[in-house]
């Protein structure tokens, strides 16, 4: 009898260690759908502010997570605006001005477009599993959706959140939302992922709420209208020679 009793646990205790993967292999899945050699994609970003709201349309080209390039495609104001980044380096072209000048340092927090997103965010494509200490916390339920939970803290100093959580799709492997805090603890974002798709062989949510804790309004929707993996992209786009053609 103690030898059954002991098997029946032993059985139970493999069992539940094969449903729930560890917190590091999470985010690898993570990172595989999320990740490309490079994407092309066009996008609308609406932003809700406090006197109403307004949309910015763009088409950019990436290759891993060193290069892009964007062009602001719509309203006419922003039309002809471009933005090229090059390993941790930040360059806009402003047709209005015919300039182009380099964001750097402090100017990195300041927000796109009045969007609630800063050029430090769009700066940082570095894989988490690079950057974070990853440990589960739980499993909870968002949108109907069963996640794991998990608690990324950093482990590199030069990153704009000291600590995140992130809620991850059990089944697909997508991150449905995300909390981003200070050193101190204090929220400073929170994010809404959805219309997770599957787009050439990946799930990819292809809509994200991006809502900044510390500035009024009803945060920055962010929408891919179209999206390209694994494109050919002519290296020419990722020189500043381009961003005044």
């Amino acid at each position: 009898m103690k030898n059954t009793t002991i098997l029946i646990l032993s059985i139970l205790f493999l069992s539940a260690f094969s449903v729930s993967p560890g917190a590091d292999e999470i985010l690898k899945k993570v990172e595989e759908n999320m990740s490309s050699e490079n994407r092309v994609f066009e996008s609308e970003m609406i932003i809700h502010g406090r006197r109403g709201s307004r949309t910015i349309t763009s088409k950019t080209y990436s290759v891993g997570d060193k290069q892009s390039f964007t062009e602001y495609l719509s309203p006419p104001r922003e039309a002809g605006t471009k933005m090229l980044k090059l390993e941790s380096q930040l360059w806009i072209y402003s047709p209005s001005t015919d300039r182009t000048i380099q964001i750097s340092g402090h100017l990195l927090r300041q927000s796109v477009m009045g969007s609630d997103l800063s050029y430090e965010d769009m700066m940082d494509d570095r894989k988490l599993t690079e950057i974070y200490s990853a440990r589960l916390i739980g499993e909870e339920k968002v949108d109907e959706r069963n996640t794991y939970a998990l608690e990324l803290t950093a482990k590199v100093e030069d990153v704009a959140y000291h600590r995140r959580k992130v809620w991850v799709d059990t089944e697909r492997f997508v991150p449905l939302r995300e909390e981003l805090y200070a050193k101190s603890g204090q929220l400073l974002k929170r994010t809404t992922l959805s219309d997770v798709q599957k787009i050439d062989g990946r799930w990819f949510p292809t809509v994200v709420v991006f809502k900044d804790m510390l500035k009024q309004g009803d945060g920055t929707e962010f929408r891919m209208t179209s999206i390209q993996f694994d494109q050919e992209i002519p290296e020419y786009l990722f020189t500043k020679a381009a961003l005044k053609q």
